[in-house]
């Protein structure tokens, strides 16, 4: 099968230099077995790139079994991963295998890896050892022939010198490191993908084909794009669905110029309030607890691991840890 024509069908679309160096890599790493670290910021594809780690290499007819890490609670990750047996805990009605034995053969995306407390990373440091793992409730060791494929948006190095992350962990995880590039440094890769999803929605939706606008043309290659692909695909939808019938391109009624600023003060000044917002609120909550994470997250009725992230985001656990007065 052609190579571009593979890279496509695993939604990888882009010509740029800067893409095509990361699809290299990927076509490189999926002949091999070892542990990937994909890098990069939030909507840049690495679920994407995980997938075709997979599917291009030899367990394509095994599970892929994505795990967003940030998403489950501090207290059920190990049970999760590993397993568990009926009885383990207050409401395991029956036994689970977890999703390393679902994963057995195949491949185990854990996606947010950065957000693991540090006794589900220890865990997973364990696991990556040897591929042995027990249940929670059981004695019986088992094995899986995993691999493992973890992605972050944060700096594992800088979480490893701020005490967050295991730095055993992190030697184990960058066996082979991929970064996915910011759609900002993909040069026209952004006016590609906008035509391609603007194909999409035509389908979709059984519609004419539709070509972009000199207008939206101009807003693709001004704008940053933040939110990158996820976030360019949610405009090329927005501006599909608000095309006239029998309209042939697709932003005719973008006035570029007013829109450009518009959209990019609106997020800004949204962004700026939310970052203020948690900053203040993670600060003060964990002055409450005097600088203890863990009545601090209670507090706020969040997780740990999902407070942790969020006071390691702004630095404000190391600033209370910094001012805290010395007992004794």
């Amino acid at each position: 099968m052609n190579a571009n024509r593979t890279l496509t069908q695993l939604n990888l679309l882009g010509s740029s230099p800067q893409f095509t160096q990361s699809c290299t890599l990927i076509h490189k790493f999926s002949r091999v077995d070892a542990t990937v670290l994909i890098e990069g910021e939030t909507g840049t594809g690495k679920e994407v790139a995980a997938r075709a780690l997979h599917y291009l290499g030899k367990r394509s007819g095994q599970a892929f079994i994505p795990v967003n890490c940030g998403g489950l609670p501090e207290s059920l990750i190990e049970s999760e991963l590993f397993g568990h047996e009926r009885g383990a805990f207050t409401d395991a009605k029956s036994a689970s295998p977890g999703l390393v034995s679902e994963a057995d053969g195949g491949t185990l995306f854990l996606d947010e890896v950065d957000s693991l407390s540090m006794k589900a990373q220890a865990a997973l440091l364990r696991f990556l050892q040897d591929k042995t793992y027990r249940r929670v409730g059981s004695g019986v060791t088992r094995q899986a022939d995993v691999r493992i494929v973890v992605a972050s948006n944060a700096s594992l190095e800088k979480l490893v010198d701020a005490r967050q992350f295991r730095r055993d962990l992190l030697y184990r995880l960058n066996v082979l490191v991929l970064r996915m590039p910011p759609l900002r440094e993909r040069q026209d890769d952004a006016l590609e993908l906008a035509q391609v999803f603007a194909e999409r929605f035509s389908d979709q939706y059984r519609m004419a084909r539709k070509s972009l606008h000199p207008n939206l043309i101009a807003l693709i290659r001004q704008h940053d794009w933040p939110g990158n692909v996820r976030e360019l695909e949610n405009v090329v939808h927005r501006q599909f669905l608000l095309c006239e019938d029998g309209e042939t391109q697709l932003g005719a009624a973008l006035a570029t110029a007013a829109v450009l600023p518009l959209l990019q003060d609106f997020k800004s000044a949204k962004a700026r309030a939310i970052s203020d917002f948690e900053r203040r609120y993670v600060q003060d909550t964990l002055k409450q607890s005097d600088g203890n994470l863990s009545q601090a997250a209670r507090l706020a009725g969040q997780e740990r691991s999902a407070f942790g992230k969020l006071a390691r985001k702004y630095g404000v656990e190391e600033k209370i840890a910094s001012t805290a007065t010395p007992e004794g």
